[in-house]
């Protein structure tokens, strides 16, 4: 005889989202199906004197089905799932304290068993966070956090604000509710909002290629560019590993960073791994401009933040600094706190450039716990907010402070996790200075946002851990000694990484040259610009405002000094490349670990191209038998032989490549005074001087 449930569990299969209604509130439980039960939550709400509701079934991954006949009389409970064939209906009483709702459930005349639980975090309220304030302050301060600010969020509304600690260390400023910070990477799931608009009206969809919208897309594997989707670019998955330095500190605007992104080295294919990667954010935020017309931040400001009422929050740490309520960033060395200086990310935008404080971010939770939907305007379908929220990407596992914690998967902008047995969604953001996090548990009802002016800090996580245990009830867990003892023994490991590295150097090397000649310019198509120059007799290297004093490692290897300012890049490695004329003519240096070293190429002295200095080595200069004539045409050297003609490309020194002939070129001899005498024609085979004919 054929199971009457298979209908409902074959249609639960193909689901995804559900709610539910009786004495109003959130109830957890399940059906007693023979040999096993079907785990439901069941979500019911009133509206004037209407009853509505709504079913989840976890185990089956649906959610959000519509309940029907929703009633209440006296203690007894009615509710049927609409659409699903065979009537399924829920009949139950409440117990005498409203916290067990028990009964049978029916589907094509078969009976079954249900009992539900009224949810534990439903009787929690502002009592529930007595003594928070208190735990607050005394672990801030271990973590060496100057200042944080905190916003309880149950269902719409903004439940509670803590604030601890001061947003000006110097200036003695307290931090408040108020009190405007970096939001970081917690600006992405901003971005993936404004992208399931895009797709809600039609204008975007999620796996149809890029190019579709942006023809000039492409990546370093030609084929792969034409199968990356919108999906792809916003779950972490473009085969592309981070190449920070690409966008840190540079002054690319989108379209050109866009642009270099066909020179940067994948690892992966497509869709074979996941790896963060922040340029493919700054890329689906310009898709969304190229789509709209209009800008990434007015797309954010009007589909989000003027709907959510976020009317302080901004884009860049300039406006930021306008504003009277706003923290300054700090940094731990060592055992110090340090200011530093703001830095602006406007063209990474996308990525995570937002500033905003706890009170609105309040505001962008809400949104989220009441799926997309706030003070009654609908900002998103539920449909839209529910694919925001799944997991669409399975992550490697990543080292964890607690086996309570599961990962799931990375959703659209959003981690997806398993905390102590209850769903959660979150995202953090970690940018010069400051540390955030967002987190929400959407089946209970409950979000968090802390937002610290310290970078790279696990405060963040302490508080949302303890928050979360005191507003599900949880048993209470130590979480703080827990991470400051993690925080201790990664500090030791990194010490201890330090003094390891000194065991593989090469003792007793010296440079190949002189250390003046590794002094110049070099370029890759990617990155940009690399300059390395002899300051106090010592090499500095600069990638667009990232750098840091070299020090000779072994042969003609660097590595970065420690930097105040950029520490980002201490202890990387810088090799110095020399061709088959034993010139200094590349770099390679380690700034994405996933792939090759990024290799830089010399760029020409700029005087080659200076008219006014090239004049000095116009003239007729006698090879043998013959007489080769350098001239000066526009801003380039020409060099014509009996029946041949080059143009001169500027090289490095005084040497020049003929243009046309790889492996050939000239490089001018100077003499006395600097006067040029003659002129080395190199080629494979041998090197020819021409000796400069006297006028």
């Amino acid at each position: 005889m054929r199971n009457p449930l298979c209908c409902l569990l074959a249609f639960l299969f193909a689901c995804t989202a559900l709610f539910a209604q009786s004495p109003v509130g959130n109830w957890r439980g399940a059906i007693e199906i023979p040999g096993q039960q079907l785990a439901i939550v069941v979500r019911l709400t009133e509206k004037g004197a209407t009853l509505s509701g709504r079913i989840d079934i976890p185990a089956q991954g649906a959610e959000d089905l519509e309940l029907s006949g929703v009633e209440c009389t006296g203690r007894t409970v009615r509710f049927a799932i609409q659409g699903v064939p065979g009537a399924p209906t829920f009949a139950g009483e409440l117990d005498e304290h409203g916290a067990v709702l028990a009964g049978t459930f029916t589907q094509n005349g078969q009976a079954l068993t249900f009992r539900l639980n009224r949810d534990q975090g439903e009787a929690a309220s502002v009592t529930s966070f007595e003594g928070f304030q208190a735990w607050f302050d005394e672990s801030r301060p271990m973590f060496d956090v100057p200042g944080c600010s905190v916003a309880v969020v149950k269902g719409g509304e903004l439940l509670a604000t803590f604030a601890s600690g001061e947003r000006d260390r110097e200036g003695k400023k307290p931090v408040t509710a108020d009190t405007l910070f970096a939001i970081g990477s917690s600006t992405k799931a901003f971005t993936t909002l404004v992208l399931a608009t895009l797709v809600a009206e039609g204008s975007l969809e999620w796996d149809t290629p890029v190019r579709r919208w942006l023809p000039e897309f492409a990546l370093h594997d030609a084929p792969l560019s034409e199968r990356v989707t919108p999906r792809d670019l916003v779950t972490h998955r473009s085969g592309m590993p981070r190449h920070d330095l690409v966008w840190y500190g540079a002054t690319f605007d989108r379209a050109e960073m866009v642009r270099r992104l066909r020179y940067l080295e994948l690892n992966h294919d497509l869709r074979e791994t996941w790896q963060y990667n922040n340029l493919m954010y700054l890329t689906a935020g310009h898709l969304a401009e190229r789509v709209s017309g209009s800008s990434w931040e007015e797309l954010v400001r009007s589909r989000v933040l003027a709907r959510l009422g976020m009317t302080r929050s901004n884009f860049a740490v300039d406006w930021m600094q306008r504003d009277d309520d706003h923290a300054v960033p700090y940094r731990k060395d060592g055992d110090d706190v340090a200011r530093i200086a703001f830095r602006d990310i406007t063209a990474i935008g996308p990525a995570g450039s937002i500033n905003s404080s706890a009170r609105e971010m309040a505001r962008w939770v809400a949104l989220h716990l009441q799926r997309g939907e706030i003070d009654g305007d609908r900002v998103l379908p539920i449909d839209a907010v529910r694919e925001l929220h799944s997991a669409h990407m399975a992550m490697p596992p990543r080292p964890r402070s607690s086996k309570d914690i599961v990962d799931v998967g990375y959703g659209l902008g959003w981690f997806v996790d398993v905390y102590r047995g209850n769903r959660r969604i979150h995202h953090g953001g970690n940018i010069d200075g400051f540390s955030a996090l967002v987190a929400f548990f959407p089946d209970a009802g409950y979000g968090f946002v802390v937002l610290t002016n310290l970078d790279a800090t696990p405060f963040a996580e302490c508080v949302v851990r303890n928050l979360a245990d005191r507003a599900l009830g949880l048993p209470a867990r130590d979480w703080r000694s827990e991470m400051l003892q993690r925080v201790e023994q990664q500090d030791g490991m990194e010490e201890a990484g330090k003094k390891g590295a000194e065991q593989e150097r090469k003792k007793g090397t010296e440079p190949s040259h002189p250390i003046a000649e590794y002094a110049g310019d070099y370029r890759h198509e990617g990155y940009g610009a690399c300059t390395v120059a002899l300051r106090d007799s010592a090499l500095h290297l600069d990638v667009h405002g990232i750098g840091a004093r070299l020090q000779h490692w072994h042969y003609d290897v660097f590595r970065c000094e420690r930097s105040d300012a950029t520490p980002e890049i201490e202890g990387t490695k810088v090799q110095f490349l020399t061709d088959l004329e034993g010139e200094i003519d590349a770099v390679r240096i380690v700034l994405e670990p996933a792939v090759e070293p990024i290799r830089f190429v010399r760029q020409p002295d700029a005087r080659l191209r200076d008219p006014q200095f090239l004049e000095r080595f116009v003239g007729d200069y006698d090879l043998g038998s013959m007489t080769a004539v350098i001239s000066l045409q526009g801003e380039r050297l020409v060099a014509v032989l009996p029946g041949q003609r080059f143009d001169l490309e500027p090289q490095r020194g005084l040497v020049f490549g003929l243009t046309g002939a790889p492996g050939y070129s000239v490089r001018f001899v100077e003499g006395d005074g600097s006067a040029i005498t003659a002129a080395r024609f190199r080629q494979p085979e041998g090197v020819f001087e021409a000796v400069r004919k006297t006028k």
